[in-house]
């Protein structure tokens, strides 16, 4: 095995083994942890026996101590105190699960962390049961995993391989991004910032609040390396499922970083650098995923301390979370100062939902609106469909800095590179695409010019933002006094309350009788004035009433009055307005419409122009109008394609038709 694709097919081959006692979406749960088993395995080989003489003489210290002498011992950051290793192990086949759980208890405190975080011992058990322990652990023995003969940058390359195929049935929202798309994200991350790109010896922070295997974090790591050796770009992380925890940190451990830089838990509810800030942060989170399990911990932040926490903008519908997400990395930016003149800069990968989600006014509108007023959103690349192994869904890369460079400010870049890709050879789940290394140096270069184009159109930040007006026109009723509308009084709320009682026993009962009674001198008034005739103004109608009421001497409340007014009203466009004690036109809610008016226009001179000639009655109600924010990113790029004439449908279809019956006369003489 001379290749990456021999050790991929390899490590496969051992996951066959497994079908039976093993669906394949469960084949993962046992490959991975062997495979990162037997990484450690080989790299610790050739310092095992200094390791283990050295335990000897100090093992009754204090375990955080011993791991700490250790692991310089072994010279990673990791050891193990076991006398197993896996060819010990096959040398005692009968005893061979509890000797690897010997094995795995003796590795150091951060090691063992990582094989815990994959249940193994679980999965142990159910293999020794089914006979295939044995033979798992012997497969493994036979590929040499040592970092002399497979590096750092080649183990992750197996780990992503064997990823993406133990996700091509997972969930849409739980994709592994592909590493074309993360390394488009890094050029775009890193455009302008020259210094992390040459000075000698730099030292820079980089963060993932969902970080799943760590794959952008270290592309993000392998990429500086290239262009500038000596910078160190430092990895931190956090991950919910713990599996995946676990082999970032494996990562982390081999490579010989800190893996106390990355965290298990829910981000968005447990923020585990809660006081830390970052230079850069990169990061794909769940599209359209419930945030419900972390509602309690992120409503109580955000009612409690406003823009003091994380989330001050505003809480997105409870369906989708991407946007807690940007607030959560807006939180974690370095702030622009003297001795940090550049500040922080964010990738973010989404789906089209946080770009238009939400009206004036609702979570989403809110924050988009915070992060376009406070000039954080440099620019968003529209990437192909198709690019996921689990979704072909429309996907966005967000880029946000709190420090753009002065012909961006207040500006925002759009670029539509949809068009940017290639056609696979042969599909991978729901990836048919890919982005090619001249097509990402394309597309920045496209960005980096900020010149407008084709693919790349360029806003002021208000062009994304519109006033929601509403348009009022006045309420027009007339009003009768006939059998028909008396009957409509028996569906009126307030009418039918007079006949309950909240009250109870003999005093609830008068009190309905009361009602009753009420109610039926109410209507006999009523029918005492039937007529044919139709009021249209409703105060004169209103005083009609309330000498009806006095003269049969009914003492009516407020209520009351407005449900009789109610049942006995209609709609009449030629009626008089309805207007209130102060004389002000009343409303009609029926006849109520909104408008979006663009930031940059007059509310009034756009009604003047777009409502007024229409409605001449209208009035816009300012007590109700709300500021919101959209990106319609499509809509700035739409090509108008003309349709198909009638001639050439007709055409078709008859050729069709043509078809259709060759192939029936062929099957009628069969």
């Amino acid at each position: 095995m001379y290749n990456f694709q021999d050790k991929v097919e390899f490590i496969w081959s051992i996951a066959e083994i497994l079908r039976g006692p093993y669906r394949k979406e469960e084949y993962r749960n046992v490959i991975l942890p062997m495979c990162i088993l037997r990484r450690f395995d080989c790299v610790l080989d050739n310092t095992k026996e200094l390791v283990l003489e050295e335990y000897q003489r100090m093992k009754n210290l204090p375990q955080e101590a011993i791991d700490e002498i250790l692991n310089r011992k072994s010279g990673c950051n990791f050891s193990n105190t076991s006398k197993f290793d896996f060819n010990k192990l096959l040398s005692d086949p009968d005893n061979i699960a509890d000797n690897l759980k010997d094995y795995i208890n003796g590795f150091s405190k951060n090691a063992r962390d990582i094989i815990e975080h994959f249940d193994f011992y679980r999965e142990i058990e159910k293999m020794d049961k089914n006979n295939l322990l044995y033979l798992v652990v012997k497969k493994f023995s036979e590929i040499d995993l040592h970092t002399d003969v497979v590096s750092n940058t080649e183990m992750g390359l197996i780990f992503e391989e064997l990823i993406r195929r133990f996700l091509e049935d997972a969930e849409a929202g739980d994709h592994y991004t592909p590493r074309e798309v993360i390394k488009l994200m890094v050029n775009l991350l890193f455009i302008y910032d020259d210094e992390i790109l040459t000075k000698p010896g730099i030292t820079q922070t980089i963060y993932d609040p969902c970080a799943g295997t760590g794959g952008m974090g270290l592309v993000a790591q392998d990429y500086l390396k290239e262009l500038n050796p000596t910078a160190k770009l430092e990895f931190f992380a956090q991950e919910v499922n713990p599996q995946s925890y676990a082999i970032c940190k494996a990562d982390m451990v081999i490579k010989g970083q800190n893996p106390n830089n990355i965290a298990l838990g829910n981000t968005l509810s447990q923020d585990a650098f809660k006081d830390m800030k970052f230079d850069y942060m990169i990061t794909n989170p769940p599209y359209g995923v419930e945030w419900k399990p972390a509602e309690e911990a992120v409503r109580r932040e955000y009612e409690e301390k406003g823009f003091d926490g994380r989330f001050g903008a505003g809480l997105p519908r409870i369906s989708d979370g991407q946007l807690l997400f940007v607030q959560h990395l807006v939180s974690k930016m370095k702030r622009v100062t003297n001795e940090n003149p550049k500040g922080s800069r964010i990738a973010i990968i989404m789906n089209g939902s946080p770009l238009f989600t939400g009206d004036a006014g609702q979570g989403e509108s809110e924050i988009r609106r915070w992060l376009i007023e406070n000039d954080l959103v440099e620019g968003i690349v529209a990437l192909p469909t198709d690019l996921f192994y689990n979704t072909g869904i429309a996907t966005y890369i967000w880029i946000l800095t709190n420090n753009k460079l002065p012909e961006r400010k207040g500006k925002i870049q759009l670029v539509n590179a949809v068009d940017f890709y290639e056609k696979m050879k042969k599909s991978l789940g729901n990836k048919r695409n890919y982005i090619t290394e001249e097509q990402i140096e394309e597309i920045v270069r496209i960005y980096g010019d900020f010149k407008e184009n084709k693919y790349c159109k360029i806003f002021d930040n208000e062009d994304f933002g519109y006033k929601k007006i509403v348009i009022e026109r006045p309420l027009r009723l007339n009003f009768k006094v006939d059998e028909e509308r008396i009957k409509n009084l028996y569906e009126e709320t307030a009418f039918k309350n007079l006949a309950t009682s909240k009250k109870k026993g003999e005093a609830g009962l008068k009190e309905i009788e009361e009602g009753k009674k009420l109610q039926s001198d109410i209507i006999n008034a009523l029918n005492s004035i039937k007529s044919d005739k139709i009021y249209k103004n409703r105060k004169e109608f209103t005083d009609v009433l309330k000498t009806l009421f006095k003269e049969k001497q009914l003492k009516l409340s407020a209520n009351i009055l407005k449900a009789i007014l109610s049942a006995l009203s209609e709609k009449d466009e030629t009626a008089d307005i309805c207007v209130d004690s102060k004389g002000n036109p009343e409303a009609d809610p029926d006849l109520r419409d909104t408008e979006n008016v663009p930031l940059k226009e007059d509310i009034y001179e756009y009604f003047e122009r777009e409502v007024k000639p229409h409605v001449s009655d209208a009035w816009i109600d300012e007590d109700k109008t709300k500021i919101g924010y959209e990106i319609p990113f499509t809509r700035h790029f739409y090509k108008y394609e003309p349709l198909r004439s009638s001639e050439e449908i007709r055409n078709e279809i008859i050729e069709l038709e043509k078809i259709i019956q060759e192939k029936l006369k062929k099957v009628m003489e069969i």
